[in-house]
């Protein structure tokens, strides 16, 4: 079964292009033009990646994320937006985004992209039959939900892929580029800020519950 993308764009042409970049990556698509639009359609239907702009007529895209991601949907999203400035990136990236891109987009660029954020999600997934314990944290395969001591952590899709890489190599200092391999994929075009954001958020929801567990940078390495 092709895989399942909901495009969130008020702009006709750019909803055609989205629907023309993810048919030639043998994707099906769904177009709506509204935040509102956007948020019946997830609970309607699954899907596999959300493509979500920002300057919608109803709604900011922002507010798209923040209530999908309180409703606890963990869909991988990629924000594309007109607006460059690094505030939006950080922001977009900080309510639970996996990346960011800027219009004018390469098609070619945005589609391998995607592939490779669905690529990684599949792999995240295939994970569903491990059990793992590292210090006070605890990774149950066949829930796919990591615990903190008793506590259940709320992770987005590119937190848990962070974390369950972390318990999987106790010890192992990991470069940006080693990590955008790992978990964003090999063909990732990024830059730091997208590995900064979800470290900074994933060390706020992980630390200060043992003395014996410590998320560190190594400055200069990783």
């Amino acid at each position: 079964m092709a895989d399942q993308v909901l495009i969130v764009d008020d702009d006709p042409a750019i909803c055609k292009l989205l629907e023309k970049v993810m048919r030639s990556n043998d994707m099906d698509s769904q177009a709506v033009g509204s935040g509102e639009q956007a948020l019946q359609a997830l609970e309607a239907r699954t899907f596999d990646i959300i493509l979500l702009d920002v300057n919608l007529g109803d709604m900011e895209g922002f507010e798209v994320l923040r209530r999908l991601r309180e409703r606890g949907i963990k869909t991988p999203v990629i924000i594309i937006s007109g607006r460059n400035e690094d505030y939006d990136s950080l922001y977009g990236l900080s309510l639970g985004a996996d990346d960011y891109v800027t219009k004018p987009f390469r098609p070619v660029v945005l589609g391998a992209k995607v592939k490779a954020l669905l690529r990684r999600s599949r792999e995240f997934s295939s994970a569903a039959s491990q059990q793992l314990r590292c210090g006070p944290f605890r990774y149950d395969g066949a829930t796919m939900r990591f615990f903190k001591g008793e506590e259940v952590l709320d992770l987005s899709s590119r937190e848990g892929a962070l974390l369950l890489l972390f318990l999987q190599h106790p010890n192992q200092v990991f470069t940006k580029d080693m990590l955008y391999e790992r978990v964003w994929g090999s063909n990732y075009l990024g830059d730091s800020r997208t590995v900064d954001v979800h470290i900074k958020r994933l060390r706020e929801k992980v630390e200060g519950v043992s003395d014996q567990w410590e998320l560190k940078t190594v400055w200069g390495v990783g």
